[in-house]
């Protein structure tokens, strides 16, 4: 707050002998300055540690033509899963290498993303099922889940699945590119369950 002085003392009661100039000093109170000051950075500060962005780790392995240089997958500790159209997921066990393999009646599945018999009750399963096998240097093998996304597929649906893989603790994981053969099932599944 800024204040005038404008008291005078010139004179001394008297009215005659001239007049002196008032003298005027001017006083700038800095605190409410100071105050607002602090509130800014206070305000900032607690701001910008709220807004920051919440990400998720990908660590994805370089891209390599080179076949000795490329990651291999067991067919016995694999899971693949398809993300279709309309939250729906289907799955099979292995890579799907094997073209007898799809004869099987109980080889490719639909299920959902339900807490209760949904992806995550197979993913569980997969995992316990493979921690049983064994390596070459007698380690416990981890399962390896592979990760295919329809054309129909939304991005929801992918976030989804990536959260099943930090909720289980999948630790081998991989986004692949789908086939023209996993969409062919997918087809040949929804015309079987009367979907559109």
């Amino acid at each position: 707050m800024a204040e005038m002085d404008t008291s005078s003392s010139g004179g001394k009661g008297k009215k005659h002998g001239g007049t002196k100039s008032k003298k005027q000093s001017t006083r700038v109170d800095m605190t409410p300055m100071v105050d607002l000051g602090f509130l800014l950075i206070t305000f900032f500060m607690l701001t910008t540690t709220m807004s920051k962005p919440k990400t998720m780790d990908l660590i994805m392995p370089k891209d390599t033509k080179e076949e000795k240089d490329q990651n291999k997958v067991k067919e016995s500790t694999a899971l693949t899963i398809l993300l279709g159209k309309d939250n729906r997921v289907y799955y099979y066990e292995g890579l799907a290498q094997d073209p007898n393999a799809a004869a099987n009646p109980d080889f490719f599945k639909a299920t959902s993303f339900a807490n209760k018999g949904g992806i995550r009750d197979e993913i569980i399963k997969k995992r316990d099922e493979v921690s049983k096998l064994r390596n070459a240097k007698g380690e416990p093998e981890d399962v390896v889940v592979i990760i295919k996304a329809d054309d129909d597929a939304t991005y929801a649906n992918f976030v989804d699945i990536l959260d099943e893989m930090a909720i289980n603790r999948i630790q081998r994981y991989a986004t692949v590119d789908i086939s023209d053969q996993d969409k062919t099932w997918i087809k040949q599944t929804e015309t079987a369950n009367g979907v559109k």
